[in-house]
């Protein structure tokens, strides 16, 4: 579940997926069950719920069905979390959300393995299910692998991994299942919710408030928790079927410790940002007493913010992603900024236009705070420091570039 791959970790995960798929699809061929075959009354169906890793693509956990019958030789997952590293246009499909993902099928040892490298708990929630059901609900999930129906189109919070298993169960046992929100005692809007698998204080954190927009402040319903895989694993055991708890038992397959994950003060962006204000400050201090100007810190600075307002109206504007609309850091991280910071990196000739074009800088950080008071959409804690280094850097350009009369165009 992430939005954001270090291309190193793509590159080791390219590697190990061609080997699995290989593998799995030489033991599908072998070993494939068949779609009028029936699972043994000693059947069982459970859900799978793994723990959190310290990488942002594993940060949120992951769900899985699981399908075992020794009678039968099966002990599967059912994995709605995979995708293909040798699709084309690879990464223009994952930053365009436009990555299809895929439902595949491994063996339990297989999923497993992973888990256990990592020391990630996994727990296993047995589904209370008859015969008749479990059949069901193992014939729609062979159905749902073969190859022209197993790909959907990924979306973070509507359509992934984790909603997948409530959704199929619903499709499966239709209306006698009942989902019960009563346990969720507070009520968390998606943003409160993503940020409860991230350290405050961290780029993941802090790159996921800057991409994603105000349509993520809403308050989610109750089922809507469950686009994470923890909400779905409270979800089972607080859902009924026909009456009846849908959870049989619970028990814990790898019973790991919770791990308290390290955050390097020195690499973290509080620490640059306190760091490049410190500088912006004694630079600005500077140029205030000698009447001058760092041209070098205003290009970098307007670089900075206009390269990120690209990258946020190309997510809001050109891509599929539902949760990157609406995105107001556009208004502090403007993306004309990138052709200003041209201008800003002249010695003289600088246009007349500049004084008006930083004033209506600082007018759109005002919007910015306003939409922030007003919870209109929530923004990092750390953006507080950019707006400092920011602010009082447009003021003393408004000032110099109204006041001093540089040479203007």
């Amino acid at each position: 579940m992430s939005l954001i791959v270090i291309p190193q970790v793509i590159r080791a995960l390219r590697i190990q997926f061609k080997k699995l798929r290989f593998l799995n699809l030489l033991w599908i061929t072998f070993f494939g069950f068949s779609l009028q075959a029936q699972l043994s009354d000693n059947a069982q169906i459970s859900i799978i719920t793994c723990d959190s890793g310290q990488d942002l693509y594993s940060s949120f956990g992951h769900s899985a069905f699981r399908v075992q019958d020794s009678a039968q030789g099966i002990n599967w997952v059912y994995n709605y979390g995979t995708f293909d590293f040798n699709t084309p246009n690879f990464y223009y499909k994952f930053a365009s959300g436009k990555l299809l993902y895929s439902l595949s099928v491994s063996k339990f040892s297989d999923f497993l393995f992973t888990y256990e490298l990592e020391n990630r708990w996994v727990k296993e929630q047995i589904l209370n299910l008859d015969r008749e059901d479990r059949n069901t609900l193992f014939r729609f999930l062979e159905n749902n692998r073969k190859p022209e129906n197993r790909d959907y189109k990924y979306d973070f919070l509507f359509d992934n991994c984790a909603t997948k298993l409530p959704e199929v169960l619903k499709k499966v046992l239709g209306n006698s299942l009942e989902f019960n929100g009563e346990h969720l005692k507070n009520h968390y809007t998606f943003r409160d919710l993503i940020q409860q698998n991230l350290l405050t204080n961290s780029w993941s954190s802090f790159g996921i408030d800057l991409a994603l927009g105000s349509v993520i402040d809403r308050e989610a319903a109750p089922e809507e928790y469950m686009f994470l895989p923890k909400y779905v694993m409270l979800q089972m055991n607080n859902t009924t079927l026909a009456e009846s708890p849908l959870v049989l038992r619970e028990r814990a397959v790898l019973d790991y410790n919770n791990k308290i994950f390290s955050n390097n003060f020195g690499l973290s962006p509080l620490f640059w940002l306190l760091l490049l204000l410190l500088f912006t400050l004694t630079i600005s201090y500077i140029d205030l007493r000698n009447g001058t100007r760092s041209r070098r810190l205003d290009f970098f600075l307007f670089l900075f913010t206009g390269s990120a307002g690209l990258l946020i109206f190309y997510l809001w504007f050109l891509t599929d992603h539902s949760a990157t609309a609406n995105n107001f850091n556009i208004l502090w991280a403007f993306p004309f900024n990138i052709a200003a910071c041209y201008f800003l990196l002249r010695k003289d000739r600088i246009p007349k236009w500049m004084g008006k074009y930083i004033l209506i800088l600082l007018v759109l950080m005002a919007i910015t705070l306003i939409l922030w008071i007003f919870q209109i959409q929530q923004f990092s804690p750390l953006i507080a420091v950019v707006f400092a280094i920011l602010g009082h850097r447009y003021a003393l350009l408004y000032r110099y570039f109204t006041n001093s009369n540089p040479s203007l165009q």
